[in-house]
Formats: structure tokens, sequence, C-alpha cells
């Protein structure tokens, strides 16, 4: 399973990513040894997120999701039914 997911960082921006373990690549930002763009701009914080059944698949729908503008990003982030994040593997 593979996923893409959306980080808002402590300055409102929004970073998004794909991983194939989101729990573990969620403690690496919050680490601060995740991305670079993440590492200065902590605490961040799930928002949003979508699974995979393949690598290929989560790395074109982030490269969509980055094209995106913010406006783009905080609407598909408002329409999210990941209502329980607690269910992430």
């Amino acid at each position: 399973m593979c996923y893409v997911y959306i980080l808002k960082c402590c300055d409102n921006t929004f970073y998004t990513g794909w991983t194939n373990c989101l729990k573990k690549r969620l403690e690496t930002h919050k680490k601060g040894k995740g991305a670079k763009y993440t590492r200065g701009r902590l605490p961040v914080e799930l928002v949003y997120f979508e699974k995979f059944e393949d690598k290929i698949s989560a790395q074109r729908r982030e490269y969509e999701i980055k094209k995106m503008t913010k406006k783009e990003k905080y609407k598909l982030v408002c329409q999210s039914k990941n209502e329980n994040f607690s269910s992430i593997s």
C-alpha cells in the first residue's frame, strides 16, 4: 500500500509527499528529519491522505496535487473524508 499525504506546516503552507509507510514517514517529518522543506517549518500536522495500490499511482497523484494552487489544496483538505486518522498503518 502506498500513500499520498498533505502536511500543514506551522507557517500555514502545505507539503505534499508520498510514501509506502505513512506512520513512519510522519514520525520522520515530526522529528525534523523529513523533507528539507518541512524541517524549518515544524511542527507539521497531517491534514490529508489517500491510499493507492502501487507506487506509480501514488506518484502520479502526488504530482497532480503539487500542481494545484494553495486554494485548491485547501479545498481538497476541507472536502477530505479522512476523519479517522487513527487507522493509519
